[in-house]
């Protein structure tokens, strides 16, 4: 008997196996509905039964964006078998809240390394922990110890924008292509690379001197290579977006698409990424072996406010490294060029911000103006300034993701309705600051929303640094960069894009992969106004 023909019921068997675990068990399970989810509408016509119609929506790189118009409708959607996305306001408190019985759901632990980090961790009591390790380093109190370490790199950045400058753009003049002189975008991320790993490790990267993100990685057997740090970054995240939503079947999956070159390329940058974090962590560990005492989050992690080790594992101290340089360099980056972004776009806009600017700093010394990097306790309680950077952060928070959280084993009410324990459950911030219920007319920028007793009453539904216990370590961080370096190039700098009709690209991973944002700068024109006594001062028109 030949080969062929023995190993022909092999094949149908197991292509009735196939077909009997893919198609029919899916199907009874739906409509056995033991969580009775099928009252909740369907994103697609599949959902209930299957993660892919999610995934494919994934790799059209806009996921939040379709379903807040789905959310216009219906404030429950069912986007997979065991999974909900919520478009109520009202649901903020139930999924993410202080108080909340929620947890973070699997797609953090297939995600995870070795050792969980502050992000990621599942446990509440172990991110209990980590919170109280990392708390005293991220406190609004040390903002000032970080502060010169992040005018430094603002300093940096004017030198490279002064280097960039072209003549002032005129009147209903629009930029030549010649004149686009500076990747804001680019400049930014290096930006936030060098002030975090600078904040983080008292590490200097450099990339803001050298104009380019070049980095070395180490490999577990003591090697080091050389990559790009942002491909690495942004290229692992984007993998991990489009692949993850079939919890059970991700860790196969990722290693199965290696062979389709798409993703292939993806996972190349993946292990790449993997080695930076332990160069960064093991370059720092030799100087605190060294009996360096640096003002630094990795400092938090060696030893306690009382100079007591922590003790933490070589592989947690990794991971904490890993999120500091993720979190703490992509959100930023994202939040700072979208927000010049928004000015530019808004004129009457920026003319308010930049009179606000100008106003706090009418008495500025000669020192502000020669290295043009704004001190933060001169503009940090400016309130239309904040305004801006709230309302650009509700407009297109950087990570629209909705986080997943997994209701309790004894399951929890959300918006009066019981939803059974282990129920996947979301909101997308984009998807929560485009509710017209709580932001009228949601797809305009108009930072007087935030303004007064009305931009207080909203700061319950401000999803961009999440919400509750889980929120975000980093916002304080994350706002001071945002504002010196805002305030900074504003006082300084003009700005003009490409065309007004121009776009900036978009591409949703768990953050926005945001394209290059191309602009023309030239320096604000300065004019000697009379002062006291007769005595010329400047003053920046």
């Amino acid at each position: 008997m030949s080969f062929e023909l023995v190993s022909l019921p092999y094949a149908a068997a197991l292509g009735l196996c196939s077909f009997l675990y893919f198609v029919v068990f899916p199907i009874a399970v739906y409509f056995r509905d033991a969580n009775g989810l099928r009252r909740y509408p369907n994103m697609h016509p599949l959902s209930g039964i299957s993660a892919i119609p999610f995934m494919i929506l994934a790799h059209g790189g806009a996921r939040s964006t379709y379903l807040a118009k789905l959310h216009q409708k219906h404030p429950v959607i069912r986007t997979g078998p065991n999974s909900l996305s919520y478009g109520d306001h009202r649901a903020i408190k139930d999924i993410y809240g202080h108080n909340t019985p929620c947890t973070k759901d699997g797609s953090y632990i297939i995600t995870a390394g070795s050792h969980f980090h502050l992000a990621d961790v599942i446990d509440k009591h172990d991110h209990a922990r980590k919170r109280k390790t990392l708390s005293s380093a991220y406190a609004i109190k040390n903002l000032e110890g970080w502060e010169h370490k992040v005018a430094d790199k603002t300093d940096k950045l004017v030198k490279h924008l002064d280097a960039c400058c072209t003549s002032p753009l005129k009147p209903g003049e629009m930029a030549e292509t010649k004149d686009l002189t500076v990747d804001y975008r680019k400049w930014t991320n290096f930006f936030t690379l060098d002030a975090i790993a600078d904040i983080g490790l008292s590490e200097k990267l450099g990339f803001l001197d050298r104009g380019h993100d070049r980095v070395t990685g180490r490999r577990l057997d003591g090697t080091t290579y050389e990559c790009d740090f942002r491909d690495c970054l942004y290229q692992n995240a984007r993998k991990q977006s489009l692949l993850i939503w079939p919890y059970a079947w991700y860790p196969f999956i990722n290693k199965v698409s290696n062979i389709i070159p798409f993703y292939g390329r993806m996972a190349k940058f993946a292990q790449d990424w993997e080695g930076i974090p332990i160069e960064l962590a093991h370059r720092r560990l030799q100087r605190y072996r060294a009996g360096e005492k640096l003002d630094d989050f990795f400092q938090a992690l060696m030893e306690d406010k009382n100079g007591h080790p922590n003790n933490l594992e070589w592989g947690e101290i990794v991971a904490e490294v890993s999120i500091m340089m993720n979190a703490g360099s992509a959100t930023t980056a994202i939040a700072m060029t979208n927000v010049l972004y928004q000015l530019i776009k808004n004129p009457t806009m920026m003319k308010q911000v930049v009179d606000e600017i100008d106003a706090a700093l009418e008495d500025e010394d000669e020192e502000e103006e020669e290295t043009g990097t704004i001190a933060y306790d001169k503009v940090k309680h400016l309130p239309f300034l904040r305004a801006c950077l709230d309302e650009s952060l509700r407009l297109f928070p950087p990570t629209p993701h909705g986080l997943p959280r997994e209701t309790p084993a004894d399951g929890v009410n959300i918006l009066g309705d019981y939803i059974p324990g282990g129920v996947s459950v979301a909101m997308s911030a984009f998807v929560a600051h485009r509710n017209e219920a709580v932001y009228p007319q949601a797809d305009k920028y108009m930072p007087e929303r935030w303004l007064g007793e009305e931009g207080k009453s909203l700061q319950p539904y401000f999803l961009a640094f999440s919400a509750g216990a889980r929120g975000c370590i980093g916002r304080n961080i994350s706002y001071l960069e945002q504002t010196v370096v805002l305030a900074s190039v504003l006082r300084r700098y003009e700005f003009a894009l490409p065309s007004p009709e121009w776009q900036i690209e978009r591409l949703e991973t768990m953050n926005w992969l945001l394209g290059e944002m191309p602009v023309k700068v030239w320096r604000r024109e300065r004019k000697t106004a009379p002062g006291v006594g007769g005595e010329g001062r400047l003053t920046v028109t």
